[in-house]
């Protein structure tokens, strides 16, 4: 049984990029997405109606796209560090993303992660539809999934840690033991208990007590 569970979120935070926005400029929408991905992790949209506002943009774009995403994407420094520690000392680690299955699965898998979830992109004839298939992965179901994975392997929210960068990473955090704000914006630097400003993921290791590799 796991003694602690680390959540991360995903864009920005495990990895460098924004999906989304890859995404968007593979359609030619890149300026219009990336107005509205700052103002909803700053705190001033709604992100399920911001969510689904920049996803219709993506409509009809060729999902052959999404394969082009995946190998420009880049793991944050330290993510194996960070992995290989808290597993190591009898930890779980699991990411929740805004962002989509389509991209997170591979690179959990690779990295052996114990959980992960996301939102699906909807698709019909090789093409995008512009819809994300519900349930949306907002803020409460960030918060939610940190929750059940804890309860599934009996640890108490005081011993798990959320990771992330933006509004929507607030209620898993209000909900964890340790909040960790990473390289973070507005709300989450007046929320978390601790901000890490380098981008080195490795660097969590020593709050947990734990040995850098």
């Amino acid at each position: 049984m796991a003694r602690f569970l680390v959540v991360l979120d995903v864009d920005s935070t495990l990895i460098e990029q924004e999906v989304i926005e890859l995404l968007a400029e593979e359609a030619g929408v890149l300026e219009e997405v990336a107005e509205i991905t700052f103002r909803a992790m700053n705190g001033e949209l709604d992100f399920e109606q911001s969510l689904r506002s920049r996803v219709a943009t993506l409509a009809g774009l060729d999902t052959e796209a999404i394969a082009r995403v995946r190998e420009r994407v880049t793991v944050t420094r330290g993510v194996p560090e960070l992995v290989a520690g808290v597993q190591a000392a009898g930890g779980a680690v699991a990411v929740v993303s805004g962002g989509f299955h389509e991209v997170v699965d591979p690179i959990a898998a690779r990295l052996g992660l114990d959980e992960w979830r996301a939102n699906r992109l909807e698709a019909a004839e090789g093409r995008l539809t512009g819809a994300v298939i519900p349930p949306v992965v907002d803020a409460a179901a960030k918060a939610h999934a940190l929750e059940e994975w804890a309860t599934a392997r009996g640890i108490p929210l005081a011993q798990t840690v959320a990771i992330g960068d933006g509004a929507n990473d607030l209620e898993m955090m209000a909900r964890c033991g340790l909040a960790i704000g990473f390289d973070a914006k507005a709300p989450v630097r007046d929320e978390a208990h601790v901000i890490l400003d380098e981008r080195d993921l490795a660097l969590v290791l020593p709050l947990l007590g734990l040995p850098r590799a």
